[in-house]
């Protein structure tokens, strides 16, 4: 009787320590988003930053779109930040067809009403690109860009 009772008692510690990791792990992906929306700049604030480079220069990015910052981030690929002010629907109806149309395949995507990401292949790169539709820059759409080479 006594080991049911622990055994129980075991399980419910455990139960609850994952349940709070899972928790602590939606709170961190949160704070992450809300950085990254906090760190969009709006297109009458964008200064261009240059390609990173080794980017590859057949992504089609957006119709307008400034990039406003560049990493190479070693293992971890080329990153790159802009901002258009192409609307959001607009953006994930150029990158779902001009992808494929330049060589590039489509994989594991998700979209939501105000953001879409998707992974990506080409004969050179692996990468992902997400795009968020910016509330606080009426009618804009920030685009990220990662691109490691294979």
């Amino acid at each position: 009787m006594r080991w049911a009772a622990r055994a129980a008692a075991v399980a419910t510690a455990l139960i609850l320590v994952a349940g709070c990791e899972s928790e602590s792990e939606k709170e961190k992906e949160k704070e992450r988003e809300a950085a990254a929306a906090g760190a969009a700049v709006c297109l009458k604030d964008a200064k261009a930053a240059q390609l990173p480079d080794g980017f590859p220069t057949n992504f089609p990015l957006p119709a307008g779109t400034i990039v406003t910052s560049a990493e190479n981030r070693g293992d971890a690929g080329l990153v790159i930040e802009g901002v258009t002010n192409t609307a959001f629907k607009d953006v994930l109806k150029g990158l779902q067809d001009d992808l494929p149309a330049k060589g590039f395949t489509l994989k594991n995507g998700e979209t939501e009403p105000h953001d879409a990401e998707s992974d990506w292949t080409s004969a050179e790169f692996d990468g992902r690109w997400a795009i968020r539709e910016m509330s606080q820059c009426a009618g804009e759409t920030s685009v990220s860009v990662v691109a490691r080479k294979k």
